[in-house]
């Protein structure tokens, strides 16, 4: 396995942020901020409901179901974005007046993802008039097409990439699709895409007069924030400003305590402090909680733990979704070490005989796990892998996780055209893509995607890089600015959390938790030693007391008995001339 190259960001400035100290202008310079106005996180800064095509049109035609009394079903996705969508919108709804809505949420083993014919039919048992998909859609041709048959409009809300052809959906909200470049949210995620078009619900019912009729107040649609902030921190879409503030908002609710009693009961079960609530504790602690009800059961576990008003129910559902999670863990690892030992060999003489493009498979691995497992391999590998696991009527179901430079559902797209027949359907995004694959195709596939990937990489890229914003002095490595860091952000994908580099010398090293490193490291021209973790990295490295290392870390607040501490988050230790200046 190769080590992590550390590269310095170009040290930039922009002169709009001067009233800003100097380190706060490189981190947001670096960033792409080149204006105060870019840094603001209130409602005023986002933009209109009406820059989002689609939305007005399915403001509209939701108005009249719920003006009508009728029956509103929306579908949705087994994982966190989803989940939080289905709950977003049974709430919102039933606030504005809405006489009749739920949820559907397709079970990955047996109808797969996302309105299919036979989800279609499914949810005609429960006799909807309107059906409203949530983080999905996009690509389901076949189902619209099926619900149009019965009469049954569609909107569908979704952020994924759309395909060549749209379907006949009655209503199209999604940023990604053409002529919807102007709108400032183009990295939405799911729950976000919803957010929007709730917003513009709300404002057609009291242009009509809905709410004075019925003797409601108009819903605060900000206290639906926590719920928009944990699905879009745990699907990793960029966080570009839109999302930040929709984040930002979502936070200061979790950590004023008007949250929902699942969150909080989520945030308990996992020992993290709902009163300091961070991006990394809803995609890191609260995220593959609810992602594992949907990966290993039923997402109508979680959906309904997020539903609740009761705090006793919801601190059961909370245990639950725990107790999944663990068991996920226990899979993950087996199937990880399953995957390592198959790839043994071919890592002694990385990176000449690994493929470009990875795609692994053992028909004992769980389909539920598979994405994570190809995260894992991706990230150790640093190239495209799609995982497989076998699914029914002879088919693979894969996972797909990517580097920068491949546009991994582009790239399937490119496949599917040139083998037509060989995908049965497949969607995603740059980073992450799902397909079902004829399983006598799994080699006739790997040759042709690892071949399509050596089309946009070179042998140069196949290395793992960390952006790091310099080296910080001594005494800069104090828990006030570690303190100040955590509230600069929301930092997430596409607004990274910033990293600093530097040489330090290892006063101690233990071992925790069977595969983490802590350690006791001290500052090159400093005097005191600083507590720092290391995850993931004992299999990598034996530290010894005396010696040096550069290490690549990020400033953490340490919390103990109610103590905070500064604590160095180590994401990678690298050789001196592994640091690119």
């Amino acid at each position: 396995m190769s080590r992590l190259h550390i590269i310095r960001r170009p040290s930039v400035t922009a002169t709009a942020l001067e009233p800003l100290p100097p380190l706060w202008r490189q981190l947001y310079a670096s960033r792409g901020i080149t204006q105060p106005g870019e840094l603001e996180r209130g409602f005023a800064a986002l933009p209109p409901p009406e820059t989002l095509p689609g939305t007005e049109v399915g403001a509209r035609l939701l108005a009249d179901a719920v003006m009508a009394g009728q029956r509103i079903l929306l579908v949705g996705d087994f994982d966190c974005d989803g989940a939080t969508s289905c709950a977003l919108g049974v709430l919102a709804l039933r606030e504005m007046g809405c006489g009749w809505v739920d949820y559907l949420v397709p079970n990955r083993f047996e109808y797969g993802y996302g309105l299919t014919p036979e989800i279609v039919e499914v949810a005609r048992k429960r006799r909807p008039d309107l059906l409203l998909t949530v983080d999905n859609g996009i690509s389901s041709h076949e189902g619209v097409e099926a619900a149009n048959l019965y009469d049954l409009p569609v909107i569908i809300t979704d952020h994924h990439q759309p395909g060549r052809e749209l379907p006949a959906a009655a209503a199209l909200i999604n940023p990604r699709l053409p002529g919807s470049e102007g709108f400032a949210g183009q990295h939405l995620a799911g729950v976000g895409v919803l957010f929007y078009l709730l917003i513009a619900l709300r404002a057609v019912l009291r242009q009509r007069g809905w709410f004075a009729q019925r003797a409601l107040a108009p819903p605060n649609l900000a206290r639906y924030l926590d719920l928009v902030a944990l699905g879009t921190v745990a699907d990793v879409v960029p966080l570009d400003q839109v999302n930040r503030i929709l984040v930002h908002q979502g936070l200061q609710r979790m950590r004023s305590g008007a949250t929902r009693p699942a969150i909080r009961a989520l945030f308990q079960v996992a020992q993290r402090d709902l009163q300091r609530a961070t991006t990394s504790d809803l995609g890191f602690a609260v995220g593959p909680r609810l992602n594992a009800a949907g990966r290993l059961e039923d997402m109508s576990l979680g959906i309904a733990c997020l539903l609740t008003e009761d705090p006793q129910q919801a601190a059961a559902g909370a245990a639950q979704l725990d107790a999944i999670n663990r068991q996920r863990r226990v899979i993950e690892g087996e199937m990880e070490v399953q995957a390592l030992a198959a790839l043994e060999g071919v890592d002694d003489h990385w990176p000449a005989q690994l493929p470009f493009g990875l795609s692994i498979y053992r028909a004992e691995w769980h389909q539920g796990v598979i994405g994570i497992l190809a995260s894992r391999i991706k990230e150790r590998y640093h190239r495209p892998v799609i995982a497989f696991a076998p699914a029914d009527h002879g088919t693979l179901k894969g996972s797909g996780r990517s580097v920068p430079g491949v546009h991994i559902r582009d790239l399937l797209d490119t496949i599917a055209t040139t083998h037509p027949g060989m995908i049965q359907r497949f969607g995603g995004h740059a980073m992450a893509a799902g397909l079902t694959l004829n399983a006598d195709a799994f080699e006739v596939f790997s040759e042709a995607f690892d071949r399509e990937v050596r089309r946009h990489l070179s042998e140069d890229q196949l290395h793992g890089v960390l952006h790091s914003d310099g080296e910080l002095e001594a005494a800069a490595l104090n828990l006030e600015l570690a303190a100040a860091l955590r509230e600069g952000g929301p930092w997430g994908q596409g607004f990274p959390e910033p990293l600093f580099d530097g040489v330090f010398r290892v006063v101690s090293c233990r071992v925790v938790g069977g595969r983490h490193l802590k350690m006791r490291l001290l500052p090159l021209a400093g005097s005191v030693p600083l507590e720092a973790i290391a995850f993931r990295q004992a299999e990598q490295w034996e530290l010894t007391p005396g010696s040096s290392i550069r290490a690549a870390y990020r400033l953490d607040v340490n919390e103990y008995r109610q103590r905070q501490s500064l604590q160095l988050r180590v994401e990678s230790i690298a050789l001196a001339q592994d640091v690119v200046t």
